[in-house]
Parts: C-alpha cells; sequence; structure tokens
C-alpha cells in the first residue's frame, strides 16, 4: 500500500520547479493530484504536467487559478472538491522573489511579494480548511524559506512573507488542532530552481555552497519528500513546526 493511496492533495504553483517536484512525489505514493498555475505562458508546462501524472496511474488535473486571489481561491477549492469528491492535502507553495535593498523597494513591489507569498497562504488555508473540517482529517504545509528564518540583506520583503507563513502556520495548527487538521511549513534552504539559477556557477556559488554543511545544494527532490512525510500519517504527532530542509545551513 502506498503512503497516500486515495488521497487528493492541492499544490499551488506547480508547473515548475519545487511545486512540480512536490505533485510528481505525492503522486507517486497514490495521491490524486489537483495543481494550480497562473500565466498563459505556464499552460503548456501544466499540460505535460498533468499528462506525467495521470501516467502514474492517479486522477490529476491542472486549474489557472491565482492564489493571491481570494475569489479565485473560493472557485479552486469548490471546483476541486466537485472533481474529486474532498480534499486531504494542501501544498501552499506559490511564490515570488522581487530581491532589492529597503532603499530602493517601491511599495508596490513589497505589497507583490507579500501578496503573493503570504495572503495567498491565508487564501487558500481559509478555504481548504472546510472540506477538511467536514472531514474531521487533513495536512496543510506551507511552503517558507530559510530566509524567513534567518533574514537576508536585499530580500526584506521576501523574508518578511516567510516569517509571516511560520507564525501562521503555529497559529493554525493551534486552532485545527482539535479537528485533526495538522499545519506545518518547510524551510527549504538553497534549492537549485529556476528562481535560484545565479547558484549554479561562479564565485557567488561557491561563497553559498561552502556555507552549507552538507557541501551541496538541495534539489526539488529534497523538498518533495519532505512535504510526502508531512503529508502522510508518518508524521500523524508533527504540528505547527517549521522543518528546515537546508544541508545544515541553519544550524
Amino acid at each position: 500500500m502506498k503512503l497516500l493511496t486515495d488521497k487528493v492533495a492541492i499544490v499551488t504553483g506547480a508547473a515548475r520547479g519545487i511545486g512540480e517536484a512536490i505533485a510528481l512525489k505525492l503522486a507517486e505514493q497514490g495521491a490524486n493530484i489537483a495543481f494550480t498555475y497562473v500565466s498563459d505562458s505556464s499552460a503548456v508546462k501544466a499540460i505535460a504536467l498533468e499528462g506525467r501524472l495521470a501516467a502514474l496511474g492517479v486522477s490529476a488535473k491542472a486549474f489557472q487559478s491565482n492564489a493571491a486571489d481570494f475569489a479565485q481561491c473560493e472557485t479552486l477549492v469548490n471546483d476541486v472538491v466537485k472533481e474529486f469528491g474532498k480534499i486531504d492535502i494542501c501544498v501552499n507553495n506559490a511564490g515570488i522573489s522581487k530581491d532589492n535593498l529597503l532603499l530602493r523597494m517601491s511599495p508596490e513591489q513589497w505589497n507583490e511579494v507579500l501578496n503573493v507569498n503570504l495572503t495567498s497562504v491565508f487564501n487558500m488555508t481559509k478555504q481548504v480548511i472546510r472540506p477538511m473540517m467536514k472531514a474531521k482529517s487533513g495536512s496543510i504545509i506551507n511552503m517558507s524559506s530559510i530566509i524567513g528564518i534567518t533574514g537576508n540583506a536585499g530580500q526584506s520583503s521576501y523574508a518578511a512573507s516567510k516569517a509571516g507563513i511560520i507564525g501562521f502556520t503555529k497559529s493554525i495548527a493551534k486552532e485545527m488542532g482539535s479537528r485533526n487538521i495538522r499545519c506545518n511549513a518547510i524551510a527549504p534552504g538553497f534549492i537549485e530552481t529556476d528562481m535560484t539559477g545565479y547558484l549554479k556557477e561562479g564565485d557567488a556559488a561557491e561563497k553559498y555552497r561552502s556555507s552549507i554543511p552538507l557541501g551541496r545544494f538541495g534539489s526539488g527532490e529534497d523538498i518533495a519528500d519532505a512535504a510526502l512525510f508531512l503529508a502522510s500519517d508518518l508524521s500523524r504527532y508533527i504540528t505547527g513546526q517549521a522543518i528546515s530542509v537546508c544541508g545544515g545551513l541553519n544550524m
């Protein structure tokens, strides 16, 4: 028996990178997958991922939906429940970075990062807890970042949004624990994705790599394994935690 047989998972921002890796990992363990993408330019990748997921023997459907938009989240969750019958797992993965020194950062840049990274987690969590409360079970996994714990120069908006996710996660865990709904966060370190292409080569890459005790950058697979653990009953007594997956960077 696979770890997530017959479970239904929503993964936001799954057309690429960490979200794609998580969707595939959950599907490999038997979960039916509803996942989101935002832009028309991601539609081709989303359709391709839908096919890869279906090839694993599960039901899968891509939804074009913006997690930063409350109304779209409400529609999405209603559509997923109608299509799949329930929601057991929600992975709030959608996120962006707009790095800039505070002196140069505009209010628009600040608001965009907070809306996409933090408000989206509120939007989705508020919607998925309804079917989860009805089922008296569920696992919510919020994607934070090691930067939300340590901070980083030039990333104040990103750090604030990811730190906010940790506080939100701990609060929801306390609110929903009596309903058997768990809420945890994952704080990735330096992970090789499209957003972190600058890590792959050059002096900066070597500087970052040398600061990691395990001596390498992480992969989407590393984060997906942590998400699988938190989504499954292997973590049935874990809630309100922010698990750093960073190669020992945060010690």
